[in-house]
Order: structure tokens, then C-alpha cells, then sequence
């Protein structure tokens, strides 16, 4: 019984080992060219890098979207400085508008979703990295179930995607950010499970 027990235990582990490999691999792979040429009524960007802000300001003068936000900028940080850093003229600022309260992706996703609603919004274009995109549209789809989201990968040269098993940075970079996508995708699960003895001890005191 015992070596059976181990035998079935092995037999998971590899099958699970096999499937978060086959998972890295597609996590890596090169997303989907761009082709949605409609506009959408805002132009999202998650601050990283200012590749990712320029861009951003690039589709908005080509009329990709109405308004441009960008989320999680430093609370020291405002719109005049950061046109200045970003190199733009004072043509974006009616049409900007930045979050200052988001520290994570999770955060981008709520206070997008917040400003979504505050204009009235339904469709937008994410602007992010490419090795930062799985995450980032699983938790917007989330924050705003039934909202259309186009998918703006941005490739900035020190995550070179092309090749990245050559380069050990990058390597690393995408098995961290595919360790964050994994926690993502399994925190409902995870919140479950642990508001589940909370709420049985909730019933428990009621019923005395």
C-alpha cells in the first residue's frame, strides 16, 4: 500500500511538473499581433517604464481612444511633470488623466475600473509590457466583467522576447511574473477556502 501510495504520488507530481512547464512555455511565448485598428473609448497604461507611456501618447494622437489614464503613478508625480518627462507637448492634457493610489496589478485593476465607471466607459486599449500582460488582463477582466479590452503589448529592450531561454535575466524575469500569474489566477480559490472556517465559525456564534 505504501509504495502504491507513493507511486500515485509520483505519477501527480510529474504530471503537475509537466503541466507548469508546458504553462512557462506558452506564458512566454510571443502574444498575438496586434490587429484591432477600432478605437476604443480610453487608452490604458500601467506605469513600468516610459516606452510604455510614450506609446500610450502615440495612440492617443493617432485617435485609438478618447481619454488616456494612467495607473499607478508616484503620489509625488503629476500631470505637468510627467507630460515634461515624458516629452509631450500640452496637447495631451485634456485628455489625460492619472491614478496615484495603485501599487500592484491588482490595484491598476481596481482603480481602472473605478475611472472606467466614473466616465462611462466600456472598451479600452491596454498598454503593457509583454511578459506583463497575462496578469494584467486577467485581473481587469475581473475588476470589469463585460467591458472590451484590446491587448497592447509593448516589448522593451532589456526583456528580450524573441529569444529570452538565451538570456538568464529575462529568464528569470518571466519565471517570477509567471509565479505572480499563477497566484492570481488561484487567489479566488485561495480566498475561498480561507473565508470558508471564517464564515462556519460566524454561523456557529449565532447558533448559541
Amino acid at each position: 500500500m505504501l509504495w502504491g501510495a507513493l507511486r500515485r504520488l509520483a505519477i501527480t507530481s510529474a504530471a503537475l511538473f509537466m503541466l507548469c512547464i508546458v504553462g512557462f512555455i506558452w506564458f512566454a511565448a510571443r502574444p498575438a499581433p496586434e490587429n484591432e485598428s477600432a478605437p476604443t473609448d480610453a487608452i490604458v497604461v500601467l506605469t513600468g517604464g516610459r516606452l510604455r507611456l510614450q506609446i500610450g501618447m502615440d495612440l492617443l494622437r493617432d485617435g485609438k481612444g478618447r481619454k488616456l489614464f494612467v495607473s499607478g503613478v508616484n503620489q509625488q508625480v503629476d500631470l505637468g511633470e510627467l507630460l515634461r518627462v515624458s516629452g509631450n507637448a500640452d496637447w495631451a492634457s485634456c485628455c489625460t488623466a492619472l491614478g496615484h493610489d495603485a501599487d500592484n496589478t491588482l490595484g491598476n485593476a481596481r482603480e481602472t475600473a473605478q475611472w472606467m465607471r466614473q466616465q462611462g466607459f466600456s472598451s479600452l486599449r491596454l498598454v503593457t509590457a509583454w511578459y506583463h500582460m497575462p496578469r494584467s488582463l486577467l485581473e481587469l477582466d475581473r475588476a470589469m466583467p463585460g467591458t472590451k479590452i484590446v491587448a497592447h503589448p509593448v516589448f522593451p529592450e532589456e526583456a528580450e522576447q524573441k529569444h529570452w531561454w538565451r538570456s538568464r535575466s529575462t529568464v528569470l524575469l518571466l519565471a517570477s511574473e509567471y509565479g505572480k500569474y499563477l497566484g492570481a489566477l488561484l487567489r479566488p480559490v485561495v480566498e475561498r477556502l480561507t473565508s470558508a472556517p471564517a464564515s462556519r465559525s460566524a454561523e456557529a456564534e449565532i447558533g448559541r
